[in-house]
């Protein structure tokens, strides 16, 4: 049995030292579970594994859901099991069900971010500026040197996206490995999907008033013009929040991950469409 100081049980009393305060030492994987929920009994064991063959890797907390109600409702939890991952006082990566051992290896072996190269900043600039074409490039190159880099991965993904590559930029999304940026490329996806079917089936584009819209809007992204077409699918959710069974409200979500996340315009789109939305 692995010490108590790799494998512990929290609760909502010591939860904030010893996970979020703790990943300051290493990163903490904390697993919400019950006694009742057979997946919990299934998976639990898979980090355990984990944590006894590489000891000094990451602190597993155990948070038993039953006993934590005001927790889970201030980190969502609310499907068991549900894995948080937290470094640096910071949560990096989360995912929820039953998920096979090689996931879970990766996802643990990525909870720490690669130091940025200069290729990478590179890459991130041209990003920023929206150069796309170069911004793609320069992801290719810095993947040359490390194939396994998250952050270049999904810089690619966007850049192709905003290029009009939706089939190029899923081959990339589809096949992304665990960790930190996991579940932002999982936000993306559904709006490469869209894209690529405007690509292959633009009549479905042309049913009504709104469709006229969303397909205008998706060629805005496919142009490199991710504000205007912000613009365009917040006017389709203040008509039908939830216009095509919530497509239009996941591709907002995917242009917003797209987005310079440090920039005044994404957090102003961001708070509109949860006014929206909520």
């Amino acid at each position: 049995m692995m010490s108590s100081n790799h494998i512990i049980e929290v609760d909502e009393a010591n939860f904030h030292p010893d996970v979020i305060t703790y990943s300051n030492t290493m990163p903490v994987v904390a697993v919400f579970w019950a006694e009742w929920s057979q997946p919990s009994h299934l998976f639990t064991p898979i980090l355990e594994k984990l944590v006894n063959e590489s000891p000094g890797t990451f602190r597993l907390a155990k948070v038993n859901a039953d006993i934590t109600p005001n927790l889970n409702i201030q980190l969502g939890v609310v499907t068991l099991p549900t894995v948080k991952a937290f470094h640096r006082e910071r949560l990096v990566n989360e995912f929820t069900g039953v998920q096979n051992p090689p996931f879970v290896r990766d996802f643990i072996k990525n909870l720490t971010p690669i130091p940025p190269s200069l290729e990478m900043e590179r890459a991130n600039g041209l990003l920023s500026m929206r150069d796309y074409k170069k911004a793609a490039i320069s992801f290719r190159s810095a993947l040359k040197a490390n194939p396994d880099n998250s952050a270049a991965l999904l810089g690619l993904a966007k850049a192709l996206l905003a290029q009009g590559d939706a089939s190029g930029s899923l081959v990339v999304l589809m096949d992304f490995p665990a960790g930190t940026d996991f579940s932002t490329a999982q936000q993306i996806i559904p709006l490469a999907q869209l894209v690529s079917k405007l690509d292959t089936n633009p009549e479905s584009f042309e049913q009504d008033n709104l469709a006229v819209m969303l397909g205008r809007s998706l060629t805005l992204i496919t142009n490199g013009n991710l504000p205007a077409a912000a613009d365009g699918l917040l006017e389709i959710l203040r008509q039908n929040k939830n216009y095509r069974k919530g497509a239009a409200r996941q591709s907002m979500v995917g242009l917003l991950a797209m987005m310079d996340q440090d920039a005044p315009e994404t957090r102003d789109y961001r708070n509109e469409l949860s006014s929206i939305l909520f």
